[in-house]
């Protein structure tokens, strides 16, 4: 029984299904981060130019299972996409080359300055291009993987209801089903699980625009104040924020005022919002995966 069907969630049932484990999901659409996510892939911490934590082999075991996802639900899932850094002073351009010189970050930056034009950004010390980037559509894939689950009966669209559950040694009883082990992918969700909700997850709030932005044409990721991440008939996503204490999915004047106070600092093309969305990232305090077995 996996209770969650965000990224964890599937790619969790995903490992299941190659070796062959039945399993079924339990999900009430309550968690939005994965749905709503910019679903990008980047080696790189671009505010500091430091390496996020096993980057490199996080990316050798991620990339192959989202082309078997794509295999197995006959979707495109991941976007080949390279993200541009827009220095704002020679003194980041002079970091970004330092970072090139580590072991650790120069398979992912290219170890120069891009002075690509482009009148709708303001671009004046140029960019520095990250290597190995992609984005993947993960709204996607989630409905993708819930529509073939649903065919299969293995996805029940319903609230977890703890106090019908019933453990032993040997065996995990809910309503009609029987397993040998519960797995618990509940993204911030996990603040409300009698058995878990001692772990220390913050969550952090993020809204993100969908803009329309027809003079813009960029068709890379860039990254200033916020990232610009390109989708298709010239529209992109803007994001996000960092809200700590709001932990509602409800979208906020304040958050849109400050994704578009951000994106004007440094592009000066017209633009139309034509969406904005809001969930709760089920964040930690060390940025670290929260995965275990309960105590008892």
């Amino acid at each position: 029984i996996v209770v969650g069907s965000g990224l964890a969630g599937i790619l969790f049932c995903e490992v299941l299904r190659k070796h062959g484990k039945s399993f079924v999901i339990i999900d009430d659409n309550s968690q939005k981060s994965s749905v709503i996510a910019g679903g990008l892939y980047n080696p790189v911490i671009l505010k500091r130019f430091t390496s996020v934590w096993k980057s490199e082999e996080q990316l050798e075991i991620a990339l192959p299972m989202y082309k078997e996802l794509e295999n197995y639900l006959n979707v495109i899932l991941d976007y080949k996409i390279p993200v541009f850094r827009l220095f704002t002073s020679v003194e980041e351009q002079n970091n970004w080359f330092n970072a090139c010189d580590k072991p650790n970050l120069s398979i992912f930056l290219k170890p120069e300055i891009d002075n690509y034009h482009n009148k709708s950004v303001n671009a004046r010390f140029g960019y520095g291009e990250v290597l190995n980037t992609g984005r993947i559509d993960t709204s996607t894939m989630i409905l993708a993987f819930k529509e073939k689950l649903l065919k299969e009966n293995r996805f029940l669209e319903s609230s977890f209801d703890y106090s019908k559950l019933i453990h032993s040694e040997d065996q995990i009883s809910y309503n009609d089903f029987k397993a040998n082990q519960i797995v618990f992918a509940e993204g911030f969700g996990l603040k409300q699980n009698p058995f878990f909700n001692h772990l220390p997850l913050n969550g952090t709030k993020g809204e993100l625009l969908i803009i329309h932005a027809p003079d813009l044409n960029i068709d890379f990721v860039l990254k200033s104040a916020v990232f610009l991440i390109p989708l298709e008939e010239d529209k992109y996503i803007v994001g996000a924020t960092y809200e700590f204490n709001d932990k509602t999915n409800a979208v906020t004047k304040s958050g849109r005022e400050e994704l578009l106070t951000k994106l004007d600092s440094f592009i000066n093309c017209k633009y139309t919002v034509v969406n904005q969305v809001a969930a709760i990232r089920p964040t930690v305090k060390d940025r670290r995966p929260l995965v275990g077995r309960h105590q008892n």
